[in-house]
């Protein structure tokens, strides 16, 4: 049974006559009315009582009335269901996001464009560090995150470059630097740094330890109590130390702290998007061109 001899039949049970039926649907009598004798042989019943003036239903057509008549519509429904997932309209999508890149405003700008073009796609949202996201992102818990590096290091992964930007040196309030307009790296190079570790974000700390190696010296790093930036600058702020966070970390505003321009040659702190190699999901496509365009 095919959905045309649905529409066929629905059209005589509306008209009452099959000519006029057939001239709705768009065919000749002849083979309008082969359609619908296909249609009573394989339900096994006839469907109408020919009359001289038209066409009525018998019990078995009313019965198959009430069975059919929302067919169209459903599969009208069905249509448009299936033509808006096609277009990653309906769904769901799950993103992950280190703590301290959504000070960036490319994440919010981001999640606000997909948002706004694709209400109806579920957003689910998951906080980590670097690692776990690059885990969880390979694994198929996560569609798309947002990570402190350009470095695909399993080769599972595609990187897409979001975002650049300058490091700062934060210190403590009372620190002897805090109140300069900028700091020469070399001024902290008897300062404990406070760092996140590297099996957490490895790019991010090998950034900031090759800036200090630039500049003559080997940080004293302390890298155990740290996991987000949001931890090393509470620990800066307990006076546990000194150390660099990328520009947009000045919007968290923590009392005890100070952020300080670096002279010279800056260390950059980068923002990636990363999702799965040969991934085909019109959904990630989509946000895809929300973040990078």
């Amino acid at each position: 049974m095919e959905l045309r001899h649905i529409r066929y039949f629905l059209a005589v049970a509306e008209e009452r006559n099959f000519t006029r039926a057939a001239e709705k649907v768009g065919i000749g009598q002849p083979p309008f009315s082969r359609q619908i004798k296909d249609l009573e042989t394989e339900v096994g019943a006839r469907l109408f009582h020919r009359v001289p003036h038209g066409a009525e239903l018998t019990e078995a057509g009313s019965a198959f009335l009430e069975a059919v008549k929302g067919f169209p519509e459903q599969t009208s429904r069905a249509v448009r269901l299936a033509q808006r997932a096609a277009r990653g309209e309906t769904g769901s999508l799950r993103l992950g996001y280190t703590g301290a890149a959504t000070y960036n405003r490319a994440i919010p700008l981001a999640i606000r464009r997909f948002r706004r073009a694709y209400p109806d796609v579920d957003l689910s949202l998951r906080e980590a560090n670097t690692t776990l996201l690059v885990e969880a992102v390979e694994s198929g818990e996560l569609d798309v995150a947002f990570l402190r590096t350009w470095t695909d290091l399993t080769g599972h992964l595609r990187l897409r470059r979001v975002a650049e930007e300058p490091m700062l040196a934060v210190v403590p309030t009372r620190h002897r630097v805090s109140r300069q307009k900028a700091v020469d790296l070399r001024d902290l190079r008897s300062e404990r740094f406070v760092l996140i570790p590297r099996s957490v974000g490895p790019d991010f700390f090998d950034a900031i330890v090759s800036a200090c190696r630039e500049s003559g010296f080997e940080p004293d790093v302390d890298q155990s109590a740290a996991p987000q930036i949001n931890s090393v600058v509470s620990l800066v702020s307990a006076e546990l130390g000194v150390s660099l966070v990328p520009a947009s970390t000045q919007q968290l505003r923590m009392a005890g702290v100070a952020y300080v321009p670096i002279k010279g040659r800056t260390p950059t702190a980068r923002l990636s998007l990363a999702h799965r190699r040969g991934d085909t999901s019109t959904i990630v496509r989509n946000f895809l061109d929300c973040a990078l365009g």
